[in-house]
């Protein structure tokens, strides 16, 4: 599971670090990101790497209002293809949720002890996510579109089995092309979708 992370602080570094092509709006650090904070994303676009922020709980695409159904914040990578909530996201708007560690937290004397967890070089990487737009039908047509996302998650590798059974899915770097491609299948896709060594 994956229910709190942060982010890195500087839209340059990011833009380096997932070659981006465009950044749509800065990204700030965010050091306990929650469920329905705007949260810094990459997408592909024609050809192009973008980075915006959306919002972390995915609305899905036919909600008939905000509070209609589940916001998911993570999805199973198990089902993520089969699922009637994300089967359309995960075949046409995956992306590139930006990440420097997120949190699991265990039992312990006085309540529940925060584990933060990140990578041994300690530079940011990408979560596996799917992201949709959600637009009011009560709108006008020309309404603007609240774009959200979700992270995929999957079983945990041996280090965090220590503290939970599921982690979010982190992409080796080799894997974010793919993971980013548009005409990519689940063949290609689903074979991803595994812990993190």
């Amino acid at each position: 599971m994956c229910g709190r992370y942060t982010t890195p602080p500087d839209s340059e570094a990011l833009r380096r670090r997932f070659r981006v092509d465009e950044v749509r709006e800065p990204t700030r650090a965010l050091y306990n990101v929650a469920p329905q904070t705007e949260v810094p994303v990459v997408v592909a676009q024609g050809g192009r790497r973008i980075l915006g922020n959306v919002r972390w709980g995915l609305i899905p695409r036919d909600a008939k209002s905000l509070k209609a159904g589940p916001h998911p914040i993570n999805a199973r990578a198990e089902t993520v293809a089969s699922s009637r909530l994300f089967r359309e996201p995960f075949e046409r708007r995956r992306c590139l949720v930006v990440a420097d560690s997120f949190f699991e937290w265990t039992p312990g004397e006085g309540g529940k002890r925060p584990f933060r967890i990140q990578l041994a070089s300690g530079e940011p990487f990408a979560m596996a996510g799917l992201w949709d737009g959600w637009r009011d039908p009560a709108a006008a047509l020309d309404a603007p579109w609240l774009k959200s996302c979700t992270i995929v998650t999957t079983e945990a590798n041996a280090l965090v089995a220590k503290l939970h059974d599921r982690m979010p899915v982190i992409l080796a770097r080799e894997a974010e092309d793919v993971w980013l491609d548009s005409t990519a299948g689940p063949e290609l896709l689903l074979p991803l979708l595994r812990p993190y060594p």
